[in-house]
Formats: structure tokens, sequence, C-alpha cells
């Protein structure tokens, strides 16, 4: 089998399952306040870019790039299945939101994640991502992590 990325809508029966271990995951990590979980009508929405992997027919992986109307955008619902871990369907994914970034020719990308997600932290870092401050709507929480990557 071979993994594919492509850009896909989000209201799919293979995502929804996605999204529900996501939220199961955050939810036995950090308290609701320190969820920012965001559902599917908001990546539904025309600013967001979705991107689903696939290993041939099975949804394995799913992410949204979330413009924010100032040049800029957030990853969002960055998830891979645990049973396809290891397939390296999360550097495709980033690989995927960075290409679809410069061709928008967005100035930065930024997200949020927790800090008891150090596999996550560190595929951030190795993609360049550096530690901010809370940005956009986001207050400062002693669980969370903010990153920024600044582009061309």
């Amino acid at each position: 089998m071979s993994v594919t990325i492509a850009l896909e809508p989000p209201r799919q029966d293979g995502v929804v399952r996605l999204l529900d271990l996501s939220d199961a995951y955050a939810g036995s990590l950090y308290p609701a306040e320190s969820n920012h979980l965001v559902d599917l009508s908001l990546l539904e929405k025309p600013s967001v870019s979705f991107l689903v992997a696939r290993n041939g027919d099975a949804i394995v992986g799913c992410c949204a790039l979330v413009e924010a109307g100032d040049g800029t955008a957030e990853i969002k619902r960055m998830f891979v299945d645990p049973e396809a871990r290891g397939l390296k369907i999360a550097s495709g994914l980033m690989n995927a939101l960075e290409t679809i970034a410069s061709e928008k020719r967005l100035t930065a990308i930024r997200l949020e994640t927790g800090i008891y997600q150090p596999e996550a932290i560190a595929l951030y870092r190795k993609y360049g991502y550096q530690d901010i401050e809370a940005f956009g709507a986001y207050l400062s929480d002693p669980l969370s992590l903010f990153m920024e990557k600044r582009l061309g």
C-alpha cells in the first residue's frame, strides 16, 4: 500500500472517526478548558484547506490549514491513526500543508499544541517551528505550547 495525501472534504466517516479518536486522546491528557478543538462546520469553511492521508482506501491521517485572514494560517486537527504510526504520515501532512501555505503566499503558519505531546512537539520543531506567545483568540495556558514558522 502507498500513502496518498490530498485535499478532501472533512465530512466523511473516516475523518469523523479520526477526529473522535483525537478528541478522546486530547481529553485523556488535558482538562476541557485546555482543549482547543474545532468541529466539522469550521473545517468546511472556504478559508480552510483540509488534507486527508490514505493508506490504500483507509483514511489514516488528517489536518487542516485555517487561514486567519491576515496572511497567516493555523494548523488544526493534525492527527494520525495510532495504527498507522511509523508510516511518516505526519511528515507527509506537514509537507503538504507547507506547500499549500507557500502557494497561498502566506507569511507564517502558527499552531497550538499541548505540552504532554512530545511526538507532536518534536515534529513541529523538526520542521522549524519556534515557540511564540499565545496568538489570536488563545489565552496563555501552562498546558499549551504556541509555535510559529515564518515563511518566505
